[in-house]
């Protein structure tokens, strides 16, 4: 269980790489703000928010510092933590309201009284004691599921993700640049039967099908919102600007810049 603040991205200014999200876990803003989004929801974080990132979800950030500096606290609950909490406790799980990557958390008395209560078990900066790591997220976990019994469904389903629409799902998410592997397992897929679905949705190669999205989306943004090359590239998949150019220019005949001066 880590408090720790995020630090600067190699790849933007403040804008996260693509994330996929390995187990769940509780986000709370100390200092600063987050915008967070997936493919249709952008949630913006200030001091004193927190909420719930999904396992198995695709996630993007982009943080501000206040007064030089961003703190948050994070407590990963991962799925062997889970499985040892439901065996403890009798939860009653139900199904989930819906598939959302963030579960944003109302303001609670509790939670807050839980935040301080953190503070005399960390050691140094960044780490809770281990002897009572676990013992603190069993009071969280306690405390979300008193507060919001539905989290129980979002927590404890502990399958694998189903087979879902792929073309629905891919374009939602075709801007993040993640492996063929990991689209696959996110639509309830193995890789080969990703491939034979995905032609038969699209008609095309997903490799040619993410690019020519990508690069029709940057037409778009270039062409018609004057949005500069370099301020869009990573949001929509290319990890860096040659390469970006390089292939609009293939598509479009021209390059990013000459399509920002026409």
């Amino acid at each position: 269980m880590q408090i720790q603040g995020i630090q600067s991205c190699h790849l933007g200014p403040g804008i996260s790489p693509e994330q996929i999200v390995p187990e769940h876990f509780f986000l709370y803003i100390l200092q600063g703000t987050m915008q967070v989004y997936n493919a249709e929801k952008h949630h913006e974080l200030v001091p004193g928010d927190s909420c719930i990132a999904r396992k198995n979800h695709l996630l993007r950030y982009n943080k501000q510092q206040l007064n030089g500096d961003f703190k948050k606290i994070v407590i990963v609950l991962d799925e062997a933590f889970l499985r040892s909490f439901l065996a403890k406790h009798a939860i009653a799980i139900g199904v989930a309201a819906h598939d959302d990557a963030i579960v944003m958390l109302h303001t609670d008395p509790r939670l807050e009284n839980y935040i301080h209560s953190l503070a005399p078990y960390y050691k140094g900066e960044a780490e809770i004691e281990s002897s009572f790591a676990d013992i603190k997220r069993e009071e969280l976990l306690l405390i979300l599921l008193q507060k919001d019994p539905v989290l129980a469904a979002v927590f404890f389903n502990f399958g694998a993700p189903e087979k879902i629409d792929i073309e629905e799902f891919m374009s939602r998410n075709y801007r993040f640049n993640i492996p063929l592997e990991r689209f696959a397992f996110l639509t309830g897929r193995s890789l080969s039967a990703f491939k034979r679905d995905f032609r038969t949705a699209f008609n095309e190669t997903p490799a040619r099908w993410l690019t020519r999205k990508r690069l029709e989306e940057a037409y778009f943004l270039i062409h018609t919102q004057s949005q500069k090359p370099r301020d869009i590239y990573l949001d929509l998949g290319f990890e860096d600007l040659s390469h970006f150019s390089f292939a609009f220019k293939k598509q479009f005949g021209q390059s990013p810049s000459a399509l920002l001066r026409s």
